[in-house]
């Protein structure tokens, strides 16, 4: 599965959430059933950034999503957000 999430962040935050995921990235690359992390950063609104992971199963997902961890995360960052976050979870259906 593949889970894209839209994060919106207030100027003044920008380098510290980049901070912030640097520090917190491998613990999240390393939970159960997440095989793949990227942080993309938006070419026209720096503010906007996506994480871009991979997951075995669903439930792995959700596993994570009521974690300790993404619990803790979550309470930092969102203090941070200039705009509600947006969260998308697709499947891949072909490669060209």
């Amino acid at each position: 599965m593949i889970r894209v999430v839209k994060l919106s962040f207030k100027e003044q935050h920008i380098d510290e959430f980049k901070q912030f995921f640097e520090s917190r990235k491998e613990r999240i690359r390393n939970a159960e059933g997440c095989t793949h992390l990227e942080l993309w950063q938006d070419n026209s609104s720096p503010g906007i950034f996506y994480t871009y992971s991979l997951w075995e199963e669903v439930q792995y997902l959700e596993q994570y999503r009521t974690s300790a961890l993404f619990h803790d995360t979550w309470s930092i960052v969102r203090q941070w957000f200039g705009e509600k976050p947006e969260a998308f979870s697709t499947t891949k259906l072909t490669t060209a």
